[in-house]
């Protein structure tokens, strides 16, 4: 999928995606952004089969997320908190932990919604639930990787110290 030249696009003109890779996560996405060559906007068309959801519970420490439901119900976590979404309804995400989250399709029917984000880099995910963090540099997260991003996860259990690894006295003249 190559970026349009045009400013206006249909959404019949944006090809859906499978998104599933883990245990109750499954979804169809529409990169709308990438697909208008968008540079400080991510936004894309998702939907939620039934039972699942789109993303794991995850935080953002760089990036704002704005989500307005088009069709269906669900259930959005915000941190401990869970909160009935449905058509019309308006859902805003600064960055930090407090506002880690994950939409659910509770309904029985498909769940689609519209994703708006900035795409401040460097990014840092945090995933509450697995103890992981990931790092994104170059390419926004969404978008097809580049030569030299990092894009990389990191189990938080495996801290090390700043200069574990490093020579010490390198500095001495």
């Amino acid at each position: 999928m190559r970026p349009t030249k045009s400013r206006i696009l249909s959404l019949k003109d944006v090809p859906l995606h499978d998104w599933a890779d883990a245990d109750g996560v499954r979804a169809r996405i529409a990169w709308v952004g990438y697909r208008m060559g968008s540079r400080k906007l991510g936004f894309n068309v998702t939907v939620i089969v039934p039972g699942r959801s789109a993303f794991p519970f995850h935080a953002h420490h760089a990036n704002e997320e704005m989500f307005f439901v088009l069709e269906g119900r669900g259930t959005i976590r915000i941190g401990k908190d869970r909160h009935p979404i449905r058509k019309g309804d308006f859902i805003s995400l600064p960055p930090g932990r407090r506002y880690a989250h994950q939409i659910v399709n509770t309904s029985t029917r498909p769940l689609r919604f519209l994703a708006v984000s900035t795409m401040e880099l460097p990014e840092v995910g945090e995933y509450p639930e697995s103890g992981k963090i990931g790092v994104f540099t170059g390419t926004p997260p969404g978008r097809r990787a580049s030569r030299g991003d990092i894009r990389r996860w990191f189990r938080l259990r495996d801290d090390v110290g700043y200069w574990e690894g490093e020579k010490r006295g390198s500095g001495k003249k």
